[in-house]
């Protein structure tokens, strides 16, 4: 399944998870948003390699990238206070001009620290657990450690401390939930799926 396909699928789950917690206009639409990301983050392990069909291209990981340099601007800019808030701007501005020059896997790893520096930073919890998150994901072979219930875990403690620090009820469902909306979407049971996905690494390597 292509990137667009599990980012509409996770976008939806944000949708539903909206329309059960009767939110306003302005927070559904972050929950649509938060849904849609979270429905692409299993990728961030994408190799890169056009050989093995990865679901996003190199081109919507740069974008994916620069996304999170861009967000990462604007809240150190509204979050953060003196040093701190520049930091994080120059650190979001840093990421987006580097994505243009660096291979795909770096630039992932790249991503990863300075989104783990920046969380650091602001003293975000959510935040540095994402880049360490995404520096995993630049190491790890695609549809393994991502596509499992580990990943599944890791994904909703960056969920629960995300929710603390916007105060948005409905954020760690619709993260959760659109992050398995991926995994199911990727099992090898679907007929357009070749492969299918690891979901009880370390402990199998059994796919699904």
């Amino acid at each position: 399944m292509n990137g667009t396909a599990h980012m509409t699928i996770g976008a939806a789950s944000g949708y539903i998870v909206a329309n059960s917690f009767g939110t306003s206009p302005g927070i559904t639409v972050a929950l649509v948003a938060i849904g849609g990301v979270s429905g692409l983050m299993p990728d961030m392990d994408i190799d890169g390699k056009l050989s093995n069909k990865v679901t996003l291209s190199p081109k919507m990981i740069r974008a994916v990238a620069q996304i999170i340099g861009f967000l990462m601007m604007v809240y150190s800019y509204l979050e953060g206070a003196g040093s701190e808030r520049w930091l994080g701007v120059g650190y979001g501005a840093g990421m987006i001009v580097l994505t243009g020059f660096i291979t795909q896997r770096r630039m992932l790893m790249i991503t990863g620290i300075g989104v783990t520096a920046c969380g650091w930073q602001l003293n975000e919890t959510w935040l540095w657990l994402l880049g360490v998150y995404i520096i995993i994901a630049s190491w790890v072979s695609h549809r393994s450690y991502t596509h499992s219930i580990l990943g599944v875990v890791y994904f909703g403690v960056i969920a629960h401390f995300l929710e603390s620090s916007l105060m948005i009820e409905g954020v760690f469902e619709a993260c959760v939930i659109g992050y398995i909306s991926h995994l199911i979407a990727d099992m090898k049971y679907l007929p357009f799926n070749k492969r299918g996905i690891k979901l009880f690494l370390p402990l199998s390597s059994k796919e699904f």
